[in-house]
């Protein structure tokens, strides 16, 4: 329609605000709307497969220190399972009765359906669009209106009531002030991370117009020096402080304010909000960085090296830029290109329309995207020879850990990585995801090589969206590295090792 924002990237701040805090929607289950493996076979391919067993409990585990070019991979027949995505979006219901036909509501569609279809990068329907950035702004901050302690909608409310937001954070809101001081012990813990929140899922449509361009280009410093983000920061502080003056000063910033009817934040807190977008944007890359270093890989090998991103979704893959993965070839002067594989059934439809693929050249990073599971993209491209064998697997957020049939579906691939010795990096929320993960992984019998806090996860708190009053999470908190089979380490020990604050 004539006058509407129409792009598809209207809603990747809702993807930041909403689908993110789909994996949260289950006590001690995030990843839930990640794209795991989904089979009915458990199993490894045919050529590599046996039985996997409980390890005996005598051996502890070794823990160790810890321009982009597009090109596609052929896509395979392989028939997709069922999409985790859509089990998040409906999993909204348990704590808010009506959220997710509200959220379809506020964004003009009629179905799930075709909201997926929007994030995958497919023609918007007729009727989705907004006639002006205000519009948008109010619409997205309806999908947040409902009583965080009664989990009342405004469509349920009599007409004696109205909702309220915490005058704090101005991220939740109450029914009345009966609900808001019942709230209150729960809400306190949590109020100031939800300031934040508030001001960052604002701030993060300056990178989805592009308005915020993050910084690069060759790292000044020795990459054995950027162990995290403090230091990080001290070696590109000249650029970013450019940088963010850049946006804070400029129409962008204005306008964004200016459309959302809410008072500006200080420039400080505008600039903080700034940097943790910054490592949400860059966690991954670097993270990838992080298990080649880790891990050994040596990327200077004849012909480049390639490492495969399993049960990626539209996270890893809707709107991502050429130049996303830059800062992950500035981590490794002189290696000789990097092929960075994403591999899932919800894979962004846009990701994989992409030039043809080309050699790897010195220097540079090629993304590609294949559609469908990793079981199946292994045994029809890796096995016959028509993509090259990965130095390094990595899973974001896999959320095995969160329930018997999100570990049935993950189980091929974590046998398959396990057998065929594929070094492999995982990802999690939290602490308590970190021993929930080590300990399946023990049980698989995987040799686990490290794992702890992540130097490179995302500072950016995201809030649990249909619970708003659960502790922030931060995506890639964690990491676990393990490198084929006979890691033997019982509960006890793994216990003692976890609480001893890794």
């Amino acid at each position: 329609m004539k006058g509407q924002l129409q792009v598809s990237h209207n809603l990747d701040l809702r993807r930041s605000s909403i689908h993110f805090t789909w994996k949260n929607e289950q006590e001690g289950s995030r990843g839930l709307s990640r794209s795991p493996d989904i089979s009915g076979q458990a199993m490894a391919p045919r050529s590599r497969r046996r039985r996997h067993k409980k390890p005996p409990s005598s051996v502890t585990p070794m823990v160790v220190t810890p321009p982009t070019v597009v090109t596609s991979v052929p896509v395979t027949l392989s028939k997709p399972g069922p999409s985790i995505d859509a089990l998040g979006f409906f999993s909204l219901e348990n704590n808010v009765p009506g959220l997710s036909q509200l959220i379809l509501q506020k964004l003009n569609m009629k179905s799930y359906e075709e909201y997926k279809l929007v994030v995958d990068g497919g023609t918007p329907v007729s009727g989705f669009g907004f006639r002006c950035p205000q519009e948008m702004f109010q619409k997205m901050e309806d999908t947040f209106r409902f009583c965080a302690y009664c989990r009342a909608l405004p469509s349920g409310l009599s007409d004696s009531k109205v909702l309220r937001q915490c005058k704090r954070c101005r991220n939740v809101y109450y029914c009345g002030p009966e609900c808001q001081r019942s709230d209150q012990p729960a809400h306190r813990r949590v109020c100031q991370e939800l300031r934040l929140v508030a001001v960052d899922r604002l701030m993060e449509w300056l990178l989805v117009t592009g308005d915020f361009v993050l910084p690069s280009g060759p790292w000044p410093w020795l990459a054995e020096v950027v162990q995290g983000w403090d230091t990080w920061f001290s070696m590109r502080h000249l650029q970013l402080d450019a940088t963010l003056d850049a946006v804070l000063r400029g129409h962008a910033m204005t306008t964004l304010w200016a459309s959302v009817g809410r008072p500006r934040p200080d420039p400080d807190v505008l600039q903080s909000s700034l940097k943790r977008l910054l490592t949400d944007a860059l966690s991954r890359p670097l993270t990838l960085g992080l298990g080649l270093r880790a891990l050994g890989i040596d990327v200077r090998k004849i012909g480049g090296s390639t490492v495969h991103v399993v049960g990626a979704s539209h996270v890893e893959t809707f709107l991502t830029r050429p130049g996303d993965y830059d800062e992950l070839s500035y981590m490794f002067p002189g290696h000789l290109g990097l092929h960075v594989i994403m591999v899932g059934v919800d894979i962004a439809a846009g990701f994989l329309q992409s030039t043809s693929t080309s050699p790897l050249e010195p220097g540079t990073v090629q993304l590609s995207g294949h559609k469908g599971l990793y079981h199946d993209f292994w045994e029809e491209q890796v096995e016959t020879g028509q993509i090259a064998r990965p130095d390094l697997v990595v899973a974001f957020h896999p959320g095995f850990h969160a329930s018997p049939d999100l570990m049935e579906a993950w189980l091929p691939t974590l046998l398959l990585l396990r057998d065929y010795e594929i070094p492999t990096l995982i990802t999690v929320y939290s602490h308590q995801e970190l021993a929930a993960s080590l300990q399946i992984l023990v049980d698989l019998d995987t040799h686990i090589t490290a794992y702890g806090a992540n130097p490179f996860a995302s500072l950016k708190p995201e809030q649990v969206y249909s619970n708003p009053n659960k502790q922030p999470v931060y995506c890639s908190a964690y990491y676990i590295m393990f490198l084929g089979s006979s890691c033997q380490l019982d509960k006890r020990q793994l216990e003692e090792k976890v609480d001893g604050g890794v």
